[in-house]
């Protein structure tokens, strides 16, 4: 049985088909676990405003829940989010995980 040119282009193309198909599958399947962010929340970040507020906001807590929830005092909260304090890691990472976040999604974007 000879292979012609024709049947390798055409077998080349049925696997990367698969491959394409196996590849979307796998994106799928990583994204199901992750949270997709409003539009509305990415402008605000993008704008310069704080981030402890702005997902604070986004996941409808008070500063006062918030403080609770991570376990600081409502005056301490209140002046990480006013930008009077920047919070020692150990806080930031108390912050994060009741906002339910990735410590650096508490990191100001930089703006032009």
């Amino acid at each position: 049985m000879t292979v012609t040119e024709t049947d390798l282009a055409r077998r080349v193309e049925e696997l990367e088909a698969e491959r394409d198909a196996l590849e979307l599958r796998l994106a799928r399947r990583e994204a199901a676990g992750q949270e997709r962010v409003p539009a509305a929340v990415v402008r605000r970040l993008a704008a310069g405003e704080n981030p402890v507020r702005v997902w604070r906001e986004h996941r409808g807590m008070t500063q006062r829940a918030l403080a609770a929830a991570a376990n600081l005092s409502p005056p301490m909260m209140n002046e990480i989010e006013a930008g009077k304090k920047e919070g020692s890691i150990r806080t930031l990472l108390a912050i994060a995980r009741a906002l339910r976040v990735d410590l650096d999604d508490l990191v100001a974007w930089k703006t032009a």
